[in-house]
C-alpha cells in the first residue's frame, strides 16, 4: 500500500488499517482527519504530532489491544487481526524456552497487577531473554514512570507498524 492508496480507501477501510497500527480511537480519528497524505513522511510525521497530545486513557486503550508478551494463547488471540502486520513482533518470544516463558507469565502477571495495564514494549529484535529483564526493571518503577514508559514504547510500536503498512 502507499499514502495515495491510502487516500482512496472508504473511510471505514482506511480506518481498519489504521486501527491495526494502533488501537487507540483517538489516534485513529486524528490520522483519518490528516488525510489526504502527500506520502509516508507526512503520515509518520502526523501520527507522532498526534501521540503526546492522547490522554493517558487513549493510551490505555491503546495496550489493551496487544497480547502479552510471552503469552501464546495472548499471541493468537490478540494477533489474528494483525497477524500479517505484526509478524516478527514477538518472533523472540514465540522461540523461547519453557522456563523464560514461564518467567515472562510471572513476571506479566505481577506488572498488570501492579500497573492495572499489560507490558507494552517495542518487542520487535528483542530476544525472551531481553524482554524479560525490561520486564523486570521497569517493574521497579511508579505507575507514573511506566505509563510514559509504555506509551514511549506503544509510539515506536505504532510507527514501526505504520512503516509495514505502506
Amino acid at each position: 500500500m502507499t499514502a495515495e492508496t491510502l487516500n482512496t480507501l472508504p473511510r471505514d477501510e482506511a480506518e481498519a488499517q489504521l486501527r491495526n497500527c494502533c488501537a487507540a480511537e483517538t489516534w485513529v480519528e486524528g490520522m483519518l482527519e490528516g488525510l489526504p497524505y502527500r506520502d509516508k513522511s507526512a503520515l509518520i510525521t502526523q501520527s507522532r504530532d498526534l501521540w503526546p497530545k492522547l490522554t493517558e486513557q487513549d493510551w490505555l486503550q491503546a495496550f489493551s489491544a496487544h497480547p502479552k508478551i510471552g503469552d501464546i494463547d495472548s499471541l493468537r488471540a490478540k494477533y489474528a487481526s494483525t497477524r500479517a502486520m505484526a509478524s516478527g513482533e514477538q518472533a523472540g518470544a514465540r522461540q523461547a524456552p519453557e522456563d523464560i516463558l514461564q518467567r515472562l507469565k510471572a513476571g506479566n502477571d505481577a506488572y498488570q497487577e501492579k500497573f492495572g495495564f499489560i507490558f507494552i514494549v517495542c518487542a520487535t529484535g528483542k530476544s525472551a531473554g531481553e524482554m524479560l529483564e525490561l520486564l523486570e526493571a521497569r517493574l521497579t518503577q511508579t505507575r507514573a514512570q511506566e505509563i510514559a514508559t509504555a506509551a514511549a514504547e506503544q509510539a515506536k510500536i505504532t510507527e514501526l507498524r505504520l512503516e509495514k503498512l505502506l
